[in-house]
C-alpha cells in the first residue's frame, strides 16, 4: 500500500500544565531579520546573481529591516564576494546589521570572519544540528558529542571576534532542528553556549529556535518556546529568535504564537520563499500586526514594488491570492461580498476606524486602488455592478434597476466568459437604458399647473419632423403619459421612477430611471439631462419606445405631426 498513514508517528506534545502564552496578546512588533539572501537564495533553482542580490538587499533596507542575513560566505564564493562588496563599497547603512551563517566548524568560522572584515556591525550566526534523528542517524553522536560541537564553535566565534575590535559583534546560536530536539537537551546546549559567550557580561547574544522542519501544530511550537524561555539561564540578557518553516502550512501562525510565548525576534523571507514549502512570510506576519493596529516597524505601503522586486530576484511568481500582496487578494467577484463592500464604503467616514466587510485592511494602505476591489464576472450581483457604475461613472441606480441591470451584465459574462471590465458595463448600460431613438428625443417641454393639475406640452423627434404632444395629469409624468395615450393609443402605467442629482464635473446634472408597463408590456429606461424633469421625461419616452415595434417607431413623428 503506497499511501499508508500507519508509517507515521504522531508528534508528542509538551507536558506543560502552566502555559501562559494563550492569554498573551501581541502589542508590539518583534525585531525582524530578513533571510531572503541566504535561506531564501539557497532554496532557488537558480541562485540569485550579484545584481539580483544587491537589488533585493536595497529593497530590504528601504522597507526598514535593521537585520539582514546576506549569505553563507564560508560555504559559497559568490556569498563571500557579495559580503565583501557590501562592506568595501559602503553599501550597508550604519543602523543595519548584516548577518552571516556558518556551521560550528573552525575553518568555516575563520573564513566567515574574513568575509566580515571591516564591517561596522555584524551578526555571526553559528549552528549545529541537535535533533534526535540527526544525532542518531546522521552524525552518530551522543548528547555530549553534540554539545561539545556547539561549545567548541561558540568558543572559536568568541575568540576570533576579539581580533576585530572595530566591529560591533553580535553572536547568534541556533540548535538546528530545534523542534525535533528534546527540550531538556536543547536547553542544556543553549546554556553551554551562553556559558562561553556570557551575555550577562555585555556580549549581545541571540538564541534562535528554528522549526527547521515544522513537525506539529503551532500551539505545540509555542509550548516549546515558552518552556525554553522558562528553563534556560541568562534569559534576561539574551534575545530569543524564531525561524519557522512552512512544512505544515503554519509558519506564520507558529511565529505569532511563538512571540506570544516570549520570543523577541523573528526571521523570515518576503513572500515566504524558502526550502521545501517555504519560510515564514515576513509580509504576511507584519501586515497581520498592522491589521490589528500595531506598528510593524516596516514600510510595506509599496506592495507592487515589493512583489516586482521579489519576483525579479527569485524568478518565482506571487500567487494571485497571496495575503496582502496577491493581485486578487482584495478582489470580490461574489455578489453578496460586493454588495457588503459597497455599502460599508459608502457609509465610512474619513478618519474613523477601518470596519469594512470582507476587507481586513484598507487596500489603499498597500498601494492598491479601490477599482481593484470589486470586479465583475458571472458570479457577481447587483451590488458589484452598481458599485462599478458609481465608482467610475458617478451613476447611482435604484435597487430595482440594480437587480434588472445585473442580469444584463451576467448574461454578457456567461456568454463571453471571464471578467467584465468597467468600460463594458458602462457600454451595456448605455445600450440597454440610455440609448435614445431619434424619433423619441425630447426637444423641449412646457408645464403649466392650474386647479386641475398639470398641463404638459412637449416636443419630441428629430430635426426633420419634430412632434408636439399635449396631455393633462396630476404631475408631469402623468400628464405626458396622458399625451402618449391620446396621440398614439399607448396605455402607460408607471411602476417606479427615481431621480438623482449628479456630481460636479459631468456633462449632465441629473439622472432619471423609470420602470413602467406600456400596452401590457414591462419596460425600463434611464436618461441623463441637465435637470431632473428633462431626464424623467426622456426616460419615459425611451421606455415607451421599447414597447413599440420598429415600424411604429419609425412613423411616430409623422403621426404626431398630422394630429397636431
Amino acid at each position: 500500500m503506497a499511501f499508508d498513514h500507519r508509517k507515521y508517528v504522531a508528534f508528542q506534545p509538551v507536558a506543560k500544565k502552566d502555559r501562559r502564552w494563550p492569554d498573551q496578546v501581541i502589542q508590539k512588533a518583534p525585531a525582524w531579520c530578513a533571510v531572503d539572501l541566504r535561506d531564501g537564495n539557497q532554496a532557488l533553482v537558480k541562485p540569485m546573481s550579484v545584481a539580483q542580490k544587491q537589488r533585493l538587499f536595497d529593497l530590504l533596507v528601504k522597507l526598514g529591516f535593521k537585520e539582514i542575513e546576506i549569505g553563507f560566505p564560508a560555504a559559497s564564493q559568490p556569498d563571500f564576494d557579495f559580503c565583501r562588496k557590501l562592506i568595501e563599497e559602503n553599501r550597508i547603512p550604519d543602523d543595519v546589521k548584516i548577518q552571516v551563517l556558518t556551521q560550528a566548524r573552525p575553518e568555516l568560522i575563520e573564513r566567515t570572519y574574513q568575509a566580515l572584515e571591516g564591517a561596522k556591525r555584524a551578526i555571526v550566526h553559528v549552528y549545529n544540528s541537535t535533533s534526535t534523528v540527526q544525532r542518531e542517524q546522521v552524525f552518530g553522536q551522543d548528547r555530549d558529542g553534540i554539545r561539545d560541537i556547539a561549545v567548541h564553535g561558540a568558543t572559536i566565534v568568541r575568540d576570533i571576534a576579539a581580533r576585530y575590535p572595530d566591529t560591533e559583534w553580535t553572536f547568534q546560536y541556533s540548535p538546528e532542528s530545534f523542534t525535533g530536539t528534546e527540550l531538556d537537551f536543547a536547553a542544556s546546549v543553549i546554556d553551554a553556549v551562553n556559558d562561553v559567550w556570557r551575555p550577562d557580561q555585555g556580549q549581545p547574544v541571540i538564541i534562535n529556535l528554528p522549526a527547521t522542519v515544522e513537525m506539529a501544530t503551532p500551539n505545540v511550537f509555542a509550548d516549546q518556546v515558552e518552556w525554553i524561555c522558562d528553563n534556560i539561564r541568562y534569559r534576561e540578557h539574551i534575545s530569543i529568535s524564531l525561524h519557522t518553516h512552512n512544512d505544515r502550512g503554519c509558519a506564520v501562525a507558529a511565529a505569532e504564537l511563538g512571540v506570544m510565548a516570549g520570543a523577541d525576534r523573528v526571521e523570515g523571507t518576503l513572500m515566504g520563499n524558502g526550502e521545501r514549502t517555504g519560510n515564514m512570510d515576513l509580509v504576511t506576519m507584519a501586515m497581520n500586526l498592522y491589521s490589528q493596529g500595531i506598528d510593524p516597524t516596516l514600510d510595506l505601503s509599496g506592495m507592487a514594488e515589493i512583489t516586482e522586486v521579489v519576483e525579479a530576484c527569485t524568478e518565482i511568481s506571487t500567487h494571485p491570492r497571496h495575503p496582502y500582496a496577491g493581485e486578487l487578494v482584495f478582489t470580490a467577484f461574489s455578489g453578496s461580498h460586493q454588495d457588503a463592500i459597497r455599502k460599508c464604503l459608502s457609509r465610512r467616514k474619513e478618519g474613523h476606524a477601518w470596519n469594512v466587510a470582507y476587507l481586513p485592511i484598507d487596500p489603499f494602505d498597500v498601494g492598491r486602488r479601490y477599482e481593484e476591489v470589486v470586479r465583475i464576472n458571472s458570479q457577481s450581483g447587483k451590488g458589484g455592478v452598481a458599485y462599478v457604475l458609481e465608482r467610475d461613472y458617478d451613476i447611482t441606480l435604484p435597487r430595482w434597476l440594480q437587480i434588472e441591470f445585473s442580469k444584463v451584465v451576467q448574461r454578457e459574462a456567461e456568454t463571453n466568459g471571464g471578467e467584465i471590465d468597467s468600460h463594458t458595463i458602462h457600454r451595456l448600460f448605455e445600450e440597454r437604458y440610455l440609448k435614445v431613438h431619434s424619433d423619441w428625443a425630447l426637444r423641449s417641454y412646457d408645464l403649466h399647473r392650474d386647479d386641475n393639475g398639470v398641463r404638459a406640452e412637449v416636443v419630441v423627434g428629430g430635426d426633420a419632423a419634430p412632434a408636439t404632444l399635449e396631455g393633462r395629469g396630476l404631475g408631469a409624468v402623468e400628464a405626458v403619459s396622458d399625451a402618449l395615450s391620446r396621440q398614439f393609443g399607448v396605455s402607460v402605467a408607471v411602476e417606479a421612477y427615481d431621480e438623482y442629482a449628479l456630481g460636479e464635473g459631468t456633462n449632465a446634472n441629473a439622472l432619471a430611471c423609470i420602470r413602467l408597463t406600456a400596452n401590457g408590456r414591462h419596460c425600463s429606461a434611464a436618461a441623463l439631462a441637465e435637470d431632473t424633469t428633462s431626464a424623467t421625461l426622456q426616460a419615459l419616452f425611451s421606455a415607451v419606445a421599447q414597447v413599440l415595434d420598429g415600424s411604429r417607431s419609425e412613423s411616430v413623428s409623422a403621426e404626431a405631426a398630422e394630429t397636431v
